[in-house]
């Protein structure tokens, strides 16, 4: 077969060449060269890869829809590669560095008084105190309550000082951890989100410890329970040392402190069942200690209506200080928490009687203290708490008449509140507002509450907080032992205080978070530590204070609203029983 020279003259291919096509293809393009080339460049193009010793063949790579120098693609894959290590080694540094971010904005005025007002019960603290109490000049104290009482005969060590003595009430103070344990129950993530969770809940088992101790908690019935240790009566005169007889520090009294027990005593064997059946909710993933508050009770509140009788008979030293007036309105506020930490209906059955309610006093609208929340009037609340279960449970018929009762009674108490029923007084700084046939939403009541805090954390006519180490200006001397004799290692016996308590400087420690008692009806405030009706802090006092500032501290109130469901999580699912049926008609 013969083809044609391109380049002139013909070429015969033959099938019996030896030579593959490709070098056949060469040849015909170097003998077409080779005309044009000299000499010098024919032997270039000739010479064969024995004469062109250390010149490398130039390698590709085919990524298909083009074909790329080899050494080209390895160096741009290396530069992507290279160009992404470096970022991510920037982006790793940036990540790793420290940044300075903006600070937080500071917490609300509410947030800061609530860690300092839990501070308080710090200081207060009795018996062997942890290491982290938190209070400097506070130490060990009265190691041996309860073992030299020649009729106890039993450590009653712990629990809280009252106020700013050495005396352990159990009235007061249970209601105290009832308040704190409610608070913790219903704004439960607030603490939480304030870092205050554990402390509170710290000082909650701290006194419900304590109450344990002072009655047989590990029996299904009793027949008495303690009542109080320490005695602060100096009417009779005399030189026996006491609680008030004595200005001491906790840490060095060396005098006998009497224990007082009781038979009889509803109001207070109800109170503390209601503080362990609230703080039973608030330990309830703790259950081995939660089952431990509920069976302890049961037993005070089965003890309290068997042995019926006031805690505080006339004369006594309870009665002089804190005395009770009735047992029933503990009946039906210990009742009611009793059925929200059990679940049994014999409880709510004997909080919505009516009968009950009459004696508590739910119907004595005349009565000037109608309507106030204290130690000692605990109708108030039980109202609060009962109306909640209609408006979220509805548990219905036979309850329904008397929930009905307690939740209309809790809008008038409501409204009373406001200046303008002028069922309080109220200082002249207080804004108005009424109810009557108008609506008033939420926040006007928020509103309102905001201003009692505000008188109390500064905004007033003294222009002073009322809690101690709160604002730039607050009460110096309160009437308070510790806090005003110096922790100097020097004791002092029980005249020998006495200096300090008269002394006109500032107490050297600072009782951090103390309410003091606060002005006269007039806005007037003395700061002397020697009347305690403007400068003594009380246990109670400060338990309502922390669950006011609680409620209205400023966090996100999405996220950190009221728990509506806690305290609730006893109760088995309701299947109302349907009234029933109305009488045959009679011609």
């Amino acid at each position: 077969m013969f083809g044609r020279d391109p380049w002139g003259g013909p070429l015969e291919i033959s099938n019996a060449d030896s030579a593959t096509d490709d070098d056949r293809s060469r040849d015909l393009d170097r003998a077409a060269l080779m005309r044009q080339l000299d000499e010098t460049q024919q032997s270039w193009l000739l010479a064969g890869p024995g004469d062109q010793a250390g010149k490398k063949k130039k390698k590709y790579v085919d990524l298909g829809c083009v074909v790329v120098d080899r050494k080209i693609f390895m160096w741009t894959v290396g530069t992507i590669l290279g160009v992404g290590l470096f970022i991510g080694f920037i982006m790793m540094i940036v990540k790793l560095v420290p940044h300075k971010k903006p600070p937080p904005p500071p917490p609300d005025q509410y947030t800061q008084a609530v860690h300092k007002a839990l501070m308080f019960f710090n200081a207060q603290r009795s018996g062997h105190l942890p290491k982290h109490n938190g209070v400097s000049w506070r130490g060990n104290s009265c190691m041996k309550d309860g073992l030299t009482d020649s009729t106890v005969r039993r450590s009653l060590v712990g629990g809280f000082y009252d106020a700013g003595d050495a005396i352990k009430f159990n009235y007061p103070m249970a209601w105290s951890m009832t308040m704190l344990s409610w608070s913790v129950i219903e704004y439960r993530a607030k603490y939480e989100a304030i870092g205050e969770l554990d402390h509170i809940k710290e000082l909650i088992k701290w006194g419900t410890d304590y109450i344990l101790k002072t009655f047989n908690s590990s029996a299904d019935t009793i027949d008495r329970i303690v009542a109080q240790v320490g005695v602060g009566d100096t009417s009779k005169g005399g030189s026996m040392p006491n609680d008030h007889y004595c200005w001491m520090r906790p840490e060095d009294i060396d005098y006998k402190r009497p224990v007082t027990e009781c038979h009889s005593c509803s109001d207070l064997a109800a109170e503390m069942a209601a503080a362990l059946a609230a703080a039973s909710i608030v330990f309830k993933d703790s259950k081995t200690y939660s089952d431990k508050l509920v069976h302890g009770a049961k037993a005070l509140y089965k003890f309290g209506r068997t042995q019926r009788g006031r805690y505080s008979p006339n004369g006594s030293d309870q009665a002089i200080f804190y005395n009770s007036t009735s047992y029933w309105d503990e009946f039906v506020w210990g009742g009611a928490w009793m059925y929200f930490a059990t679940g049994n209906n014999s409880y709510l059955t004997i909080a919505t009687a009516p009968g009950m309610a009459k004696h508590a006093g739910a119907f004595w609208f005349g009565s000037p203290n109608y309507g106030v929340f204290t130690w000692d009037d605990k109708l108030p609340g039980a109202q609060v708490l009962l109306s909640r279960l209609r408006l979220f449970l509805s548990p219905g018929y036979p309850y329904e008449e008397i929930l009905r009762t307690f939740h209309n009674q809790t809008d008038n108490v409501m409204c009373s509140y406001l200046p303008f029923f002028n069922s309080f007084n109220f200082t002249k700084d207080t804004p108005g507002w009424y109810c009557g046939p108008n609506f008033y939403t939420t926040e006007v009541l928020r509103k309102f509450a905001r201003s009692q805090l505000d008188y109390i954390l500064g905004k007033n006519p003294q222009k002073m907080s009322y809690v101690v180490g709160f604002g730039k200006k607050y009460p110096k001397r309160p009437h308070h032992r510790g806090a005003s004799i110096p922790h100097n290692g020097v004791k002092y016996g029980c005249k020998g205080g006495f200096k300090w308590r008269e002394s006109k400087k500032a107490n050297p420690n600072i009782l951090i978070g103390a309410m003091v008692a606060g002005p006269d009806k007039h806005d007037r405030f003395k700061d002397i530590r020697t009347n305690y009706n403007y400068t003594e802090p009380t246990l109670a006092a400060n338990a309502g204070l922390v669950a006011a500032l609680i409620s209205l501290a400023d966090i996100d109130t999405g996220r950190y609203a009221i728990d509506k469901n806690t305290i609730f999580s006893a109760i088995p699912p309701m299947f109302p029983t349907p009234p029933p049926p109305p009488s045959a008609w009679k011609p």
